[in-house]
């Protein structure tokens, strides 16, 4: 059952319930009584609206309810974008703007060129149309909120992200960085070992590195890819994210870095890139594919580098690495992170804004530490969590919601807790993002625009909307929602570099389940 995120599109509504355009065009003129309705039912909810998403999960009746009203607040969320864009339209007229409106106001719902098709220029008409909607959204509301205080929800304190964790955000994933390195040292030895030694009397050797989501492959990988050894050693490396689908001239075009179209000529260029006397790395990262008719495509392709040629791939399926291994007695399946390191990723965030005290907080720390399953994603997940929260019983409650995670389930059940400590306008933002493939590189400006666009991003009167979204992101990357976050200079018109820097960032593939989870509106939104 997918998860429900009700809270801040309850939210939207509210506010543009209270739109002052509303009241200065006089738009719900005859609605007055549904108006107030809402205004009374909304907060009622938001009021215990959090309690009902966590027991949403446990609970199927009340998932029904949380569907039903997530039903309502579309179809309310829709009926405010027509009041507002009809309150524009009448402001643009008065102005002597009316001709550019179309142009230049985003609608962000089908349904406003249905009402102006249907009459919503004439006053008389759109009042009505519009009063008999929202009469019908109203008497669904009031009932949803009769049924509601029969399920005995409470309202829920929420922990306020602290602000400051921006000036230790490089010392954070410094801290990561050589945790994760000194704790996967013995591991790299052996395969860089691998690669330099046993690779060297092959034409060609393809090692999988296998472990369950959340393990930390991609990253270890990335330690090998980036050793000074194998940098000398290796004439031509390349790093290709493959994901869901493995389809083979994608994969060549990613390798050449190329534009190229055609699949044959793709196969073709990519032989030719990696044909010589030199050895080859080539990582294939996040493989999911079990067809090995299409490894073998390009595979064939692979062997035409030079002796001592490899490639490592990453994956979370035995059966695909069993499929993929070649030159090696078998794959490499990753290690669990020790418990010392998993202790010092999670205290090097958790402390990261207060000062610990170290005889209450070590022994609960170790209980978070064996809740991890080895994983340094749950580490980091957990050490923002707690970042947060200054008492021992606030750990101690974080650490009782957590016993639903264990080795058996593995850790998407604790991510999913992670989500459900969000804000409100943190979780919509962060589901939105399922709307991005997997592995898709986003630009963050773009993002942060799109969820403006959106009205997710709920505001103070003197704050700045793009200032709040940076903050949003900043405060999900901290949380490890967002990862790979770096600078570039983007390709401009005319294949030229762009002297403006952009931020870009992926999501981590179990992170996007979550969003996955989380996606969808109802059928005709």
């Amino acid at each position: 059952m997918a998860e429900l995120v009700i809270g801040p599109l309850i939210s939207m509504v509210k506010e543009k319930a209270s739109s002052y355009l509303l009241d200065q065009y006089k738009m719900m003129e005859g609605m007055e009584e549904q108006r107030k309705t809402l205004e009374r039912k909304l907060p009622a909810i938001l009021h215990i609206i959090q309690d009902a998403e966590e027991k949403g999960a446990s609970r199927p009746e009340v998932a029904a309810w949380l569907k039903d009203l997530k039903t309502a607040a579309y179809e309310a969320n829709d009926v405010f974008d027509e009041f507002k864009y009809e309150a524009l339209r009448r402001e643009a007229k008065k102005k002597g703007h009316h001709s550019k409106l179309g142009a230049e106001v985003a609608r962000p719902s089908r349904r406003f060129s249905e009402a102006l098709r249907r009459g919503a220029r004439n006053p008389i008409v759109f009042r009505y149309r519009m009063g008999k909607k929202l009469r019908k959204i109203v008497q669904t509301i009031e009932a949803l909120v009769t049924e509601m205080n029969t399920f005995g929800f409470r309202h829920l304190q929420q922990a306020q992200p602290s602000r400051q964790w921006r000036q230790t955000d490089s010392i954070i994933i410094d801290s990561d960085r050589d945790i994760l390195s000194r704790s996967r040292d013995r591991e790299k030895k052996k395969i860089v070992g691998m690669l330099l030694d046993q690779a060297s009397n092959m034409d060609l050797m393809v090692l999988p590195i296998v472990g369950m989501g959340g393990m930390g492959k991609t990253t270890f990988v990335q330690l090998i890819y980036n050793d000074p050894a194998i940098e000398k050693h290796f004439e031509l490396r390349r790093w290709c994210c493959v994901s869901d689908d493995f389809d083979v001239s994608t994969i060549a075009i990613n390798i050449c870095q190329t534009n190229e179209k055609c699949r044959e000529k793709s196969l073709q260029e990519l032989q030719s890139i990696i044909s010589g006397k030199l050895p080859d790395l080539i990582v294939l990262d996040d493989v999911w594919n079990r067809d090995a008719d299409k490894w073998g495509k390009l595979k064939s392709c692979l062997k035409q580098g030079g002796k001592g040629s490899a490639v490592l791939t990453t994956t979370r399926d035995a059966q695909v690495a069993h499929i993929m291994t070649m030159g090696v007695a078998e794959a490499h399946n990753m290690e669990n992170l020790s418990d010392e390191h998993l202790k010092e990723i999670v205290q090097s965030r958790a402390f990261c804004l207060q000062n610990p005290n170290i005889e209450e907080q070590d022994g609960i720390l170790s209980g978070f530490v064996r809740r991890c399953v080895g994983s340094p994603l749950a580490a980091k997940a957990f050490g923002s969590m707690l970042s947060n929260r200054t008492s021992i019983n606030e750990w101690k409650n974080i650490l009782a919601k957590s016993n639903i995670c264990s080795e058996k389930t593995g850790i998407y059940l604790f991510l999913k807790l992670s989500f459900d400590d969000l804000s409100s306008d943190m979780k919509q933002c962060f589901a939105f993002c399922a709307l991005f493939p997997k592995d898709y590189e986003i630009d963050v400006d773009l993002l942060i625009q799109l969820w403006m666009a959106h009205d997710f991003i709920t505001v103070q009167e003197d704050d700045n909307p793009e200032t709040v979204g940076k903050y949003i992101f900043e405060e999900l990357t901290r949380r490890s929602f967002f990862q790979d976050v770096r600078q570039t200079l983007p390709i401009g018109n005319f294949g030229r570099l762009s002297l403006r820097k952009s931020t870009i960032c992926k999501i981590h593939d179990l992170m996007h389940d979550i969003a996955e989870g989380l996606k969808g509106r109802p059928e005709g939104g």
